[in-house]
């Protein structure tokens, strides 16, 4: 994946599952998703999607969807394969990305595919940029950015608007805290690997780079 292409024209996604791990059998159950491109909602994809197995009570109360939902959405082999036409081609982001990571690896090789796209993760990104914010989770952050609530929290679709208005606001955040607009996919995947305590020096790191190269040769 060209992870040189702007940090805001991305795919932001959301799966809600049955359980924590595909590697215990569990599924996904439904998933949401926006493209964003030069930082405005263009696309959104969403769907149920019936996984072959009951779903518990405790995720039918945490999610609101039910197993009689599922039983007349679509199956998922037929889902996933129309999500992955609609990601083809472009970066990721997800809330707690690894887990969603996990998630699409599993389901894509269910029809014999493979994931080649590369990944961020909003919350490693607000874990640096907004180190005072109470708690990182996506409703906190929500809160404490007064960020639009489009849709309910812990439903795909939801979920994913939130965490394309929360990564839009990190950019802007970069920007205005830190000066530096130029934020490639690839500069944000780096910020969610540096330590806390180094962010200021990435920053400034970055506009040297920036200015030397924009120096006249000779």
């Amino acid at each position: 994946m060209i992870t040189t292409r702007p940090a805001n024209s991305v795919v932001v996604f959301d799966f809600e599952t049955s359980g924590l791990s595909p590697a215990q059998g569990h599924r996904t159950i439904e998933v949401g998703a926006v493209l964003l491109e030069n930082g405005r909602i263009t696309d959104r994809f969403q769907a149920l999607m019936n996984p072959g197995i009951r779903i518990d009570n405790f995720i039918e109360n945490y999610t609101g969807i039910t197993n009689a939902m599922l039983a007349d959405a679509e199956p998922a082999a037929v889902v996933m394969s129309r999500f992955s036409d609609f990601i083809e081609g472009h970066n990721l982001v997800a809330h707690n990305a690894s887990f969603d990571q996990r998630f699409l690896q599993a389901e894509l090789q269910r029809l014999q595919r493979t994931s080649r796209h590369a990944f961020s993760c909003s919350l490693l990104a607000a874990r640096r940029i907004y180190q005072t914010a109470p708690g990182h989770s996506l409703a906190a952050l929500v809160a404490f950015k007064q960020l639009p609530q489009e849709g309910d929290f812990h439903r795909a679709l939801g979920d994913a608007q939130m965490t394309a208005h929360l990564w839009l606001a990190l950019l802007d955040d970069i920007h205005r805290g830190y000066q530096f607009s130029d934020m490639t996919f690839a500069t944000m995947q780096q910020l969610t690997t540096i330590p806390k305590r180094s962010v200021l020096p990435f920053f400034q790191a970055l506009r040297r780079q920036k200015e030397a190269q924009s120096l006249p040769a000779g």
